[in-house]
């Protein structure tokens, strides 16, 4: 299933993803047009209302402004949204559910439902350990960040709902680290990356998702389809429409051989 990222709507009608994401940058830049000043005046209004410390009211000015845009969002698509926890909460557990339960608080606002709602959080291990307080609420989490099988490991041991394994990144450090070895096709580091967690998960009946994300171009997303879930850009998704060649369903799990053997 593909997902979409970007917070335009007119993309999001053209392409009838599944699901979607908020990504702050594109958040940003919707944040930016003219249209959409009520929805500042809005965010700093509540963050005002909320908080007497700056800082505070700023946090949660910000978690409304990526709510309305996830409300927004969900009028488009038939599934979830993804709404980040605040990278400054990282390495921090208990600011972490606190963000997250207010986020699914704001989603409640606005009608939404936890069922369409998944709190991205980074996958360090407070993240993980938060994740498994809100699973256990009934919060569901994408776990993001995803570089290794021990991550996607923890991520399923505390209940994670999805996880987002980053193909692109996963290949920026092979480049700079390991540079001279041929990485394309089925030897990009990324792809392998999805691949080896896919086989994991499936061989043992785990039923945490698995997102591939940070696609960079038509080669990796031609690898890795069969995954649970792919989520692409706008442009991406315009050259996938537009190539000359059919995507096919790959095979992605050996049975759990590979780690059998």
């Amino acid at each position: 299933m593909i997902v979409s990222d970007t917070a335009d709507a007119q993309v999001l009608d053209a392409f009838q993803p599944q699901d979607g994401t908020t990504n702050p940058s594109h958040i940003l830049n919707a944040a930016k047009l003219t249209k959409y000043s009520q929805v500042l005046i809005d965010a700093i209004s509540y963050g005002m209302r909320q908080h007497a410390e700056t800082e505070k009211r700023l946090e949660s000015a910000l978690l409304m402004v990526l709510v309305h845009f996830g409300t927004e969002i969900l009028q488009h698509v038939p599934g979830r949204v993804s709404t980040e926890v605040d990278a400054i909460h990282t390495f921090d557990t208990e600011g972490t559910v606190v963000m997250a339960r207010e986020i699914v608080s704001l989603y409640s606002h606005f009608g939404i439902g936890r069922d369409r709602v998944l709190i991205k959080i980074a996958s360090t291990w407070e993240g993980s350990k938060a994740c498994e307080i809100l699973e256990k609420e009934g919060i569901h989490c994408n776990m993001t960040l995803v570089f290794s099988l021990v991550q996607a490991k923890l991520a399923a041991e505390v209940g994670a709902t999805l996880i987002s394994p980053f193909v692109g990144r996963t290949m920026d450090w092979h480049q700079i680290h390991v540079p001279g070895k041929d990485y394309t096709g089925r030897k990009d580091p990324g792809v392998i990356l999805v691949k080896t967690i896919y086989d994991y998960y499936k061989s043992l009946g785990i039923k945490t998702e698995i997102m591939a994300a940070s696609l960079r171009n038509i080669d990796e997303c031609i690898h890795l389809a069969g995954c649970d879930l792919m989520t692409i850009a706008a442009p991406l998704l315009e050259e996938l429409r537009t190539a000359d060649y059919a995507v096919t369903k790959q095979q992605l799990s050996t049975n759990g051989k590979h780690f059998n053997e």
